[in-house]
């Protein structure tokens, strides 16, 4: 039993009250959580550029610490410079006899050891070109380079300017940093320290005990790390991406803050503390937020359940009609040429139908031309408004009609593996039907003007997967249609590849 009008009215404004209900709460919600969005991401940024600045300037303050801490040294190892013998003497000059040179290195090293005194060094020598030393020379570094003690050392020599250089990680050993600086020709002043004394230098506030510390070389060697499994590996790769293109700089993503400075001889201090730590506190506000937002949402959601509209669900209907009237060809009902080319693109990548083959019909009426001339092209419109009708009457209503140009259509046959054996029966039947069809469709006043159907026809996947491929095959065999005196069919086959293009009917 159909619905009375009252029960339809009734559906009706039940149906348009449940969706400006959902409309409005949809709205409400989306207001209250973009201000609480709003509010979250502004003093969260507030807190971000804060967070940024300070520990800028902390890493800052630490590449200072560092610099003044080699600094020291190197300023240090000038002081030797004040015993002439230092720069004067030449071990390896044969004039100078045995004895001599004992006391002259005597000298250097009282004057050696009474500098060294001054620091925690571990190094604090000369070394010769012969590899004799004077001075404080750790057994370690006389191990580590051994027969090559002199030649390695000088190798760390890098500023030709000052005619010295810093190094670490020497043969992978990053126990120790070491400072050589050039005295004379066969002269070289070492100087080192434990890299653990960094710890000394690299000191954290509490409330940044979290944030990892390192002194990092150019080719990303860890040369000290607060977090002490790191030292002599190499900078995590996470970290490199952040902060290779800089020499100084401040970098915040999701997950860290890294900070990054020079501090001279290609060496940088890298600091880097988890996003999540240093915004700890936000994440108390964004929780309070959060909760407040939630409240005034379900307060809004509450106060929405007794307001109705009536204005949802007409819009709706409109931009369904008019999404619907784009679609089709007004005068056959049928779908349009753009409408009916996205559904057999649709159709063809669709998986459901990558092993099932298709059929594409192009359909020119032939001596249309001729109605509109000898009609009126009023009558021409009621011509192809019962093509449309032939082809609703020829086909089934899952396969795709289209009219793709004035007195051209198409058809779109999806066949399913079952029929597959017989495609070529199924193509040849329709097309059959299809040109009996026109044969007895007859116009005119006295029924006495004929039109008829040529068709080309292509069959995927064998002519192509694509539309276009698939259009330009069946576009070749209409052709072939037309050449054999129209009102017939033609099946595209590669004798066709050289067709010409279809003369206007």
């Amino acid at each position: 039993m159909a619905p009375t009008n009252k029960e339809t009215n009734a559906e009706r404004i039940k149906k348009l009250r449940s969706a400006m209900t959902i409309g409005y709460n949809a709205l409400i919600i989306v207001v209250v959580f973009i201000l609480c969005a709003f509010i979250i991401g502004r003093t969260s940024s507030v807190m971000e550029n804060k967070v940024e600045d300070l520990t800028s300037a902390l890493n800052v303050q630490l590449k200072l610490n560092i610099q003044n801490y080699l600094s020291k040294m190197e300023t240090t190892g000038t002081l030797i410079f004040a015993t002439p013998e230092v720069y004067e003497y030449d071990a390896l000059n044969p004039t100078v006899d045995e004895y001599e040179a004992l006391n002259i290195e005597d000298k250097i090293g009282d004057k050696l050891m009474e500098l060294c005194n001054m620091e925690n060094y571990v190094d604090f020598g000369i070394v010769y070109r012969n590899n004799h030393t004077t001075g404080k020379i750790s057994n370690g570094t006389i191990n580590l380079f051994g027969d090559k003690l002199y030649s390695e050392l000088e190798s760390i020599i890098t500023r030709e300017r000052t005619n010295d250089g810093w190094a670490a990680g020497c043969f992978d050993d990053y126990k120790r940093i070491y400072y050589v600086k050039q005295v004379n020709e066969n002269t070289l002043f070492v100087a080192s320290f434990y890299t653990y004394e960094l710890a000394n230098v690299f000191v954290l506030p509490e409330d940044m005990e979290d944030m990892t510390v390192r002194l990092v070389s150019q080719e990303n060697d860890i040369i000290y790390s607060s977090d002490e499994d790191e030292i002599g590996i190499k900078l995590p790769q996470k970290i490199v991406e952040r902060v290779d293109d800089y020499s100084y700089a401040a970098v915040m993503d999701d997950e860290y803050l890294v900070t990054i400075n020079n501090c001279g001889d290609n060496w940088r201090v890298i600091s880097t503390i988890p996003k999540s730590i240093i915004l700890n506190e936000m994440n108390d506000i964004q929780l309070s937020t959060t909760l407040i937002a939630c409240a005034v949402a379900v307060l809004a959601i509450v106060f929405s359940c007794i307001l109705s509209s009536k204005l949802t669900n007409p819009v709706n209907t409109m931009v369904t009609d008019l999404d619907t009237k784009a679609r089709l060809d007004r005068l056959t009902g049928i779908n349009n040429k753009r409408a009916f080319e996205e559904e057999v693109e649709q159709i063809i990548s669709d998986g459901r139908y990558i092993k099932r083959k298709g059929v594409l019909l192009i359909i020119d009426v032939d001596n249309f031309k001729g109605v509109n001339d000898n009609l009126g092209h009023s009558y021409g419109d009621l011509v192809l408004a019962n093509i449309g009708n032939i082809l609703r009457n020829t086909f089934r209503s899952t396969d795709c009609l289209g009219r793709i140009g004035g007195d051209e259509f198409a058809v779109y046959i999806s066949i399913d593996k079952s029929e597959e054996k017989e495609c070529m029966n199924i193509i040849t039947s329709k097309c059959e039907a299809l040109c009996e069809a026109f044969r007895n469709n007859y116009t005119g006043d006295d029924n006495n003007y004929k039109i008829s159907a040529s068709i080309g026809a292509s069959i995927t996947p064998d002519h192509g997967s694509e539309f276009e491929t698939l259009y330009k095959c069946a576009d070749k065999a209409l052709y072939c249609s037309k050449k054999k005196g129209k009102d017939t069919y033609t099946i595209y086959d590669n004798s066709l590849q050289e067709a010409g293009e279809p003369d206007e009917t």
